[in-house]
């Protein structure tokens, strides 16, 4: 591994407040050194030095929430193409949830897909394990398989778990092999076939909506359960009010309980269905202004722990249909962090803030040494032009889907190269790594 020196940049690393221009040097593709900025080049040869005035470092985001299709449904995305989208767009480590085809509910899918990943283009990918056999919420998988061949939390998410039995025999099982369970809120009965969410907006356009209270209503099972087991439990795309304060009040019990909100729900409402573009159709739907800003003010006050992308690759197969056919679910890798550096860049969020909800946070939502550029630690950094202003093309998608409700929109911060191990994993001027 060559030996890299990002030189002058404004490092910023929430796990360890640091905030400051700095030289970081890194061999063996590990972070050997932090310190202040000299503005010398290196003293000894064989040093690949970048240049990183005016640009920002951070640790290498983190998303525990994408669907990566392999195996089953390469057309939409394969693992290796959901890892360079994941790269282009600043991420070093990524989870991948289990509603595969076949589904993730063993040692032999995990082992397969961890192979995938290894010939990948370097980006990290974290398999998630069901909860349950064939996601069919029936019986519990072998949590202990699924962990040694290393998933490394456990999830249906797609499909929630309706049985309390079943998601507490879980919860508890989550304390003894270390795994956390993700929760997919949804009381399917509630949402019936509604398909975006239940209030002015959808009377208007005359869809079927989806109360609030199909997700508040799991949310508060799943935190009862976590209270009544002592389990991990995390809380996927949280995407209304009352979920955000059931979780607050969680918190405030000092449960172990940690939650996600979207980049989709954090920017955007229910009126971006008026048109009925079938790109802003997901799961759970964008909800009413009041919910948005509830999730902003969640993530602000660290209710909210983590951004995650919930990435949900379809073809136009799925996508240009009728609104009440069209598949739910939107990409989100290459476009996250420009719509959380927008929020940053409105004032809704500091930096800090921002990248915290997207590098640190999530570590520690799951468990796994990610998110920090600790001395010492694997040398996963992103480099950020903070002033790029850019324009969302789905067209130029590393990803093999182009379903995002983004394209057309502008964006402020943009990803100039992707750093894994020490090793340039994607440079957008095209540079050899």
């Amino acid at each position: 591994m060559r030996r890299l020196l990002l030189k002058g940049g404004r490092v910023l690393d929430p796990s360890r407040s640091v905030d400051g221009t700095y030289d970081v040097a890194v061999t063996g593709g590990r972070i050997a050194s932090i310190r202040p900025a000299t503005g010398e080049p290196p003293r000894e040869e064989g040093w690949r030095v970048i240049d990183c005035t005016g640009l920002l470092v951070i640790p290498g985001l983190v998303d525990i929430h994408t669907h990566l299709r392999e195996p089953g449904e390469e057309y939409k995305e394969t693992i290796r193409t959901g890892a360079e989208a994941a790269a282009a767009g600043g991420f070093t480590t990524v989870l991948c949830m289990a509603n595969t085809r076949p589904v993730n509910d063993n040692a032999s899918v995990t082992r397969y897909i961890k192979k995938r990943a290894e010939e990948a283009c370097g980006v990290k990918v974290l398999p998630v394990g069901a909860l349950s056999v064939g996601l069919k919420g029936e019986r519990l998988t072998e949590m202990g398989d699924l962990r040694d061949a290393g998933c490394v939390a456990v999830s249906d998410d797609g499909m929630p778990v309706v049985d309390g039995s079943l998601m507490r025999r879980a919860l508890e099982y989550s304390r003894i092999f270390g795994l956390p369970v993700i929760s997919h809120a949804e009381d399917p009965l509630l949402a019936g076939d509604g398909v975006m969410n239940e209030g002015a907006v959808s009377t208007r356009l005359g869809l079927k909506g989806i109360p609030r209270h199909a997700e508040e209503i799991m949310v508060a099972r799943d935190i009862a359960l976590a209270e009544l087991t002592g389990g991990r439990l995390h809380i996927a795309h949280v995407s209304t009010r009352g979920s955000v304060e059931l979780v607050r009040s969680a918190k405030k019990r000092g449960l172990d309980v940690t939650a996600e909100a979207t980049p989709h729900h954090l920017a955007l409402t229910d009126e971006m269905l008026l048109g009925y573009d079938t790109d802003c159709k997901m799961n759970p739907p964008l909800r009413t202004v009041e919910d948005r800003d509830a999730l902003r003010e969640g993530v602000k006050d660290g209710t909210i722990d983590t951004i995650a992308t919930d990435h949900a690759p379809h073809s136009s197969i799925e996508k240009d249909v009728e609104f009440d056919d069209a598949a739910c679910g939107v990409v989100g890798l290459e476009t996250a962090l420009g719509v959380v550096l927008s929020l940053v860049d409105d004032g809704v969020l500091t930096l800090d803030e921002a990248i915290r909800a997207m590098t640190v946070n999530p570590s520690r939502a799951v468990g796994i040494d990610a998110g920090t550029l600790e001395v010492g630690g694997a040398a996963d950094i992103a480099i950020v032009d903070l002033e790029e202003r850019w324009t969302v093309d789905p067209s130029l998608f590393r990803s093999r889907s182009r379903n995002t409700p983004f394209k057309g929109m502008e964006m402020k911060g943009r990803v100039m190269k992707t750093i894994v191990d020490g090793e340039v994993v994607y440079d957008r001027e095209g540079k050899s790594s």
